[in-house]
């Protein structure tokens, strides 16, 4: 089945790159470094590093604290971090600053797995989440390479796929050393698609282990009192295509009722920023750009974070959050960052990658859940006009996240066993 896989993966590589070439229309940073989606490098290799894998800038955060800690513990360790999207690529290149090695992740295809592995030769390699790749499994098993997946998590969509697909799944997760799942129903997933009970156990989600420098926390009460000078304001965060337009229209209704309302929007991929800009000129709003370097006048309805890694500072500087990627199918985003921040927390109907937690804090009166217009204009209204019921909200999200921490400190103890 793998030999099968694999020729059709090949097949598939003019395909593959004219997506690529596609994507860099509005994204330019797809064009570039392509020969490393290959495993084609013009530097020195590193090798006997410890390899972790983040697709993109959710996982890459998440690992940060971790890779970090290794640092600490192990100075002597070379880290190898890799990704698949051109933003996870920047955030790991902003956020380590050279002190991890960072390449694209290569295509699976066992040329290009070969060059990747003989090229770093990692002595762990640890996988994020979600990632199975049979031929780089394969390698990693055949070359006794342990293998890890770490902060595991498997929806019930990606399950059936997967189990259709058993004679290429089940060797693959047969060459992992362990799965460490976020909770008891990924686990489940995990051996239903073909992973042994006895390499499955829950440690919970690293991404409650959140940090958030106090620098960060002073720069956005700064930003508060500065450039949005001192208005209510709410913030939607890694916002998707149409849902922008849902938040520009709902902002019109609430302005009437909350003239000093201030509308920021940070709209999770940086090819859109242009785009948002122009919808919200579209919808007769006036737009000030964090890259403009301008302080917010009366009249300005909307602030766009037209940059990126700044999303916890941004949370610092408003009244309340809505977490986006909720509002679409796409299925939510973090919203761990914003409650240990300490900003009452909104999101929508679509929290299907993180349902877990939403059905946690919703329990725990730490957020609250709008699923349609009407559900959002009330919520923002109300919360305006009870700051008691804010705080309340920020306290509960504060202490939830602080209560299921400890995840990193286990996973940790489990790879310092090959380190």
């Amino acid at each position: 089945m793998k030999f099968f896989y694999s020729c059709l993966f090949y097949l598939l590589i003019p395909s593959i790159i004219a997506r690529l070439l596609w994507r860099s229309i509005k994204a330019p940073a797809y064009r570039h470094r392509w020969r490393e989606r290959f495993a084609c490098y013009t530097k020195k290799s590193v090798q006997d590093v410890i390899w972790f894998h983040a697709v993109s800038v959710g996982e890459a955060e998440a690992l940060f604290p971790l890779a970090r800690k290794i640092q600490r513990q192990y100075p002597e360790v070379t880290l190898l971090i890799t990704t698949t999207t051109p933003t996870g690529s920047a955030r790991v290149r902003t956020v380590m600053q050279g002190s991890a090695v960072h390449v694209y992740l290569p295509y699976d295809i066992p040329c290009a797995v070969g060059r990747f592995m003989r090229h770093f030769r990692p002595k762990v390699a640890v996988i994020m989440e979600t990632e199975i790749w049979p031929n780089l499994f394969a390698y990693c098993g055949s070359h006794g390479i342990p293998l890890y997946i770490i902060n595991a998590r498997l929806s019930e969509k990606s399950a059936r796929g997967y189990q259709k697909i058993p004679a290429l799944i089940v060797p693959a997760l047969a060459q992992v050393k362990l799965i460490a799942a976020q909770t008891q129903d990924d686990a489940g997933r995990f051996v239903a698609i073909g992973a042994k009970a006895e390499k499955v156990n829950v440690q919970g989600n690293i991404k409650f282990d959140v940090e958030i420098p106090s620098g960060l926390i002073s720069q956005g009460r700064q930003l508060k009192t500065g450039a949005f000078r001192g208005r209510f304001v709410w913030l939607v965060a890694s916002t998707h295509k149409d849902e922008e337009a849902i938040f520009f229209g709902v902002y019109k209704i609430i302005k009437q009722k909350i003239p000093g309302l201030l509308l920021v929007v940070a709209p999770r991929h940086p090819e859109r920023f242009v785009e948002v800009k122009k919808l919200a000129w579209q919808h007769q709003l006036a737009v000030v750009t964090r890259t403009s370097g301008e302080a917010c006048e009366t009249r300005t309805d909307v602030y766009l974070a037209d940059t990126m890694g700044e999303l916890k500072m941004l949370y610092a500087a408003v009244d309340v959050a809505f977490v986006g990627g909720s509002m679409v199918p796409v299925g939510g985003h973090n919203i761990l960052e914003a409650a240990v921040v300490g900003v009452p927390v909104l999101f929508g109907p679509y929290m299907a990658n993180f349902k877990d937690i939403a059905e946690q804090v919703l329990q725990r009166n730490a957020a609250i859940q709008c699923r349609n217009d009407d559900e959002i204009i009330g919520a923002i209204i109300a919360l305006h006009a009870d700051s008691a019921q804010r705080q309340l909200l920020a306290q509960n999200g504060k202490a939830f996240v602080q209560e299921n921490q400890g995840a990193m400190a286990k996973i940790f103890d489990l790879l310092a066993l090959d380190m």
